[in-house]
């Protein structure tokens, strides 16, 4: 039982989630200047960057994989779809919940709900609402397992019915605020930089949440092989080559349309002369090193069903979309300040203690619910 209590990642998550905590306690206790290097120039900072406009991305895995299955009847991703999906539940109420962190007064996070102060035409009252249904939806799509895990065949059989409806509501609600996240800089014009600013930033977050979703799906799908091997179904397990090979593919495809628009809004641009900057080297960084390279990786991976290069594809990819949203919310957010914003170590540390806690609750619910092992046997009886 030792062995099992005292591993890597529970001596290392565990101490940073306790100081998490106590730092979160400080900042509500003192108010959020006390520990993040937030001003009022800069009241964005890594908490929205990182742990909102990012981890959002990363959860888009969800909605493209129900999509999949649900829509176009790829029923071979079926069996990966409820680990996905609860990966995108958690990730949404987690990152709404680190909203009520970056917030000076988080008793006003009613405000862009209710339109207060902004209006029910602000893109903020958009995607608070969108926020908000689609955890709703990814709740019912998630709750037949929670019903089998507690024996409930009648409340199972009702949510199994409400499953495709939600599939369609959640789709259409997670495109939309991918999309918005992006619309809400649109309107910092003159604060980013003109390598990440354009009028098509919305629709660039809504292409590039599906590859970075699907990769995010590859990376943890080859942690949770190992990891939860023994909760696994012996048909999952089979299907899990044929699977990361499928993904891979739609990863290239998704790219190739993310790269060739970045493209074409580079040429509009006309931004060659930036090119030759500190910040243009960076850019190119961003483009060739962790969207080209992957995007070539996941296409001869494919071609080729190398299992590692995948993967490998997958964790550049990875990096690439941290990258960019950070390029657009942090790194290329108001460049011409005299004292740039740097987020403190608290924050960091509290931004970690976030995504461990989250595991912590994905690790506790998956050892518990038929999330990879097959359902109960009375599911096939209604």
């Amino acid at each position: 039982m030792s062995n099992k209590v005292l591993t890597p990642f529970n001596l290392i998550s565990v101490p940073i989630m306790l100081l998490g905590l106590i730092l979160i306690v400080i900042r509500f206790w003192k108010g959020i200047g006390a520990i993040t290097n937030l001003t009022q120039d800069v009241p964005w900072g890594l908490w929205i960057g990182f742990d909102v406009v990012t981890g959002v991305a990363f959860a888009g895995g969800a909605y493209v994989l129900t999509f999949m299955v649900y829509i176009l009847n790829m029923h071979k991703y079926h069996s990966i779809v409820r680990i996905t999906v609860l990966n995108g539940f958690l990730a949404y109420v987690f990152y709404a919940g680190a909203l009520l962190l970056d917030l000076g007064r988080p008793w006003n996070v009613i405000n862009p709900i209710i339109g207060n102060n902004f209006g029910t035409s602000s893109v903020l009252f958009l995607v608070a609402w969108h926020f908000l249904l689609y955890m709703l939806a990814q709740l019912i799509e998630f709750s037949p397992a929670v019903a089998e895990w507690l024996g409930a065949k009648r409340a199972r059989k009702i949510l199994s019915g409400m499953t495709i409806g939600a599939v369609i509501f959640g789709i259409t609600l997670s495109m939309l605020h991918q999309s918005g996240l992006g619309a809400l800089y649109m309107m910092a014009k003159d604060k980013i930089h003109p390598l990440w600013y354009n009028e098509f930033i919305p629709i660039l977050f809504f292409v590039s949440s599906i590859f970075a979703g699907l990769s995010m799906v590859i990376f943890e799908g080859s942690i949770s092989h190992k990891v939860f091997y023994n909760q696994t179904s012996e048909n999952t397990l089979k299907a899990n080559d044929d699977i990361v090979h499928g993904l891979s593919k739609v990863c290239a495809g998704a790219m190739f349309a993310y790269f060739f628009l970045q493209f074409l809004v580079f040429i509009h641009g006309q931004h060659w002369d930036l090119l030759n900057t500190p910040y243009g080297y960076w850019y190119l960084l961003e483009m060739l090193g962790f969207v080209l390279l992957p995007m070539l990786l996941f296409f001869y991976s494919y071609r080729r069903r190398n299992l590692l290069l995948i993967k490998v594809a997958s964790i550049m990819t990875i990096i690439g979309v941290i990258l960019n949203r950070l390029n657009v919310t942090v790194i290329g957010f108001k460049t011409d300040m005299d004292v740039r914003y740097v987020p403190s170590w608290m924050e960091i540390v509290v931004t970690l203690a976030v995504i461990f806690t989250e595991i912590w609750i994905f690790r506790w619910v998956v050892r518990r619910m038929p999330v990879l092992r097959e359902s109960p046997s009375w599911v096939k009886e209604q």
